[in-house]
């Protein structure tokens, strides 16, 4: 997608104290969506006990968050390109701390997911915003530059998320989330000066209907999965009739929210059935980790939240040199190859008894994991954006961006009704131990479902390299 900017500022130099101060304002910004997040997962059984809360309870914690964010992360995008990018963002960032000061604040269970689904709508106006202000504010020169420092930044951010995390939770539950109130007043004040950016040719038109058949069909599926016995049935039917009428409303949109055009392009569609599947299971085994090694192990939430550093550690360092390799050699290998890497480490850790060591039960699987992630992340990312008409690529990008927030909502929704933990049970150390297992092998299975998808997909990709290849050794290219 084509940036342009509003207002006539001159553009940015990353070695300048105003490009600095932008890209402080963006990692702080996303940082603070990504902290928010750990602490949610690490923080669930002790906001389970305070509040008296059963387990479908602790879901739409989860999943009232993501609902939100996944239907109106790509809405997010479009206000920004067509209100101003600096705007919406700092409209974002100033919502996200309200809500958060209203969950840290929130008496019982109820209010706090309301909260949470108000931090959603709050993230996905800043969450497209970040690197948009990004693109637009730099010159050519300096702006790969600078989305590169804010991707090495931001893994920094992300690393350190479990073990401030955990250590906030392990004093009270409520500080984490207090915590964004002087983070979020840092980004606003950072972002005082920033220059302002929009999208002249960005449609004055949104598309209302998508918006609301988005909302209402993940919302029935999450509230099928989650407590099928309480209207699951009937939550299941609008989920189903809210899709089809998504589908028809799009084709017959004359400024849709989701082009079904994108999805005629083969690695376009099978990437994203791909993603899907990959963080279903990297979502659900999150929370499930967060569970088992409080729950069962006995483990304080800065021990839990700190167990998965390694990922966090090697998807620094090793991103980016795989990104590199794929965009040499093809994204097929390190993607399927990535995918299958982290069975392994989901199968490693379905392994683990009831109280277990971190160095031989742990520690093995996270860091499978670790590298597998580090594997396919920046492929995959790379052949979405790739397979899109360059005009569409951040529409394309906030796409598969929903695509996978959606997965983890469904993942964190049905995977404890696949492992018969319901009601109360997730308190109980033995039935959570058992659970945990049975959920590994879940994820394991779902992400060897991602792996297939995207060899599907790729496999023109492969052949239409081989073909070029041939070609530049001088032997006839065969078409099939």
């Amino acid at each position: 997608m084509p940036y342009c900017v509003a207002v006539t500022d001159d553009e940015l130099r990353l070695d300048t104290t105003a490009g600095r101060r932008l890209l402080a304002t963006t990692v702080l910004g996303s940082g603070m969506v990504f902290l928010d997040g750990t602490i949610t997962n690490v923080a669930l059984p002790r906001i389970g006990r305070e509040l008296d809360a059963d387990l479908a309870g602790l879901q739409w914690v989860v999943n009232g968050y993501a609902l939100s964010l996944a239907a109106l992360i790509v809405v997010g995008g479009s206000l920004g390109d067509h209100f101003g990018r600096k705007r919406v963002y700092a409209l974002g960032v100033l919502s996200f701390v309200v809500a958060s000061v209203a969950v840290a604040l929130a008496p019982t269970i109820h209010l706090l997911v309301c909260a949470r689904v108000v931090q959603g709508v709050a993230a996905a106006a800043l969450t497209p915003g970040s690197l948009a202000m990004l693109q637009s504010a730099f010159g050519e020169r300096d702006r790969l530059k600078a989305i590169g420092a804010w991707s090495g930044m931001l893994g920094i951010a992300t690393a350190a998320g479990p073990v401030v995390g955990g250590w906030l939770v392990g004093i009270d539950w409520r500080y984490g989330f207090w915590l964004n109130v002087p983070l979020g007043a840092l980004v606003l004040w950072l972002l005082r000066d920033a220059p302002e950016s929009s999208d002249p040719d960005a449609s004055h038109r949104f598309d209302v209907p998508a918006i609301v058949l988005t909302v209402t069909m993940l919302a029935g599926l999450t509230w099928a999965l989650t407590d099928w016995r309480a209207g699951g049935p009937f939550a299941a039917a609008v989920a189903v009739v809210s899709a089809v009428a998504l589908v028809v409303a799009e084709k017959r949109s004359s400024h849709p929210m989701i082009p079904l055009v994108l999805f005629r392009n083969r690695i376009f569609t099978w990437v994203n059935v791909a993603t899907l599947f990959v963080y279903a299971s990297f979502t659900g085994s999150m929370f499930f980790v967060a569970l088992f090694l409080q729950v069962s192990a006995g483990w304080s939430p800065l021990e839990a939240g700190a167990a998965s550093l390694p990922i966090s550690l090697i998807m620094l360092v090793l991103s980016g040199y795989f990104g590199g390799v794929a965009q040499r050699r093809g994204a097929l290998v390190p993607m399927v190859g990535g995918m299958t890497l982290v069975a392994v480490g989901f199968a490693l850790l379905a392994r683990a008894p009831a109280n277990p060591t971190y160095v031989r039960d742990i520690l093995p699987g996270v860091s499978v994991q670790g590298f597998g992630m580090s594997m396919l992340v920046s492929p995959l990312t790379g052949t979405v954006l790739a397979a899109a008409p360059s005009g569409r690529s951040g529409l394309a990008s906030g796409i598969n961006n929903a695509v996978s927030r959606a997965a983890g909502l469904v993942a964190v929704a049905a995977l404890p009704m696949l492992v018969g933990l319901v009601g109360s049970a997730y308190q109980d150390g033995e039935r959570v131990a058992e659970a945990f297992g049975t959920g590994m092998w879940w994820c394991a299975g779902s992400v060897l479902l991602g792996a297939m998808a995207a060899a599907v997909g790729l496999e023109s990709d492969v052949r239409r390299r081989a073909s070029s290849s041939a070609g530049h050794a001088g032997v006839p290219a065969h078409h099939p």
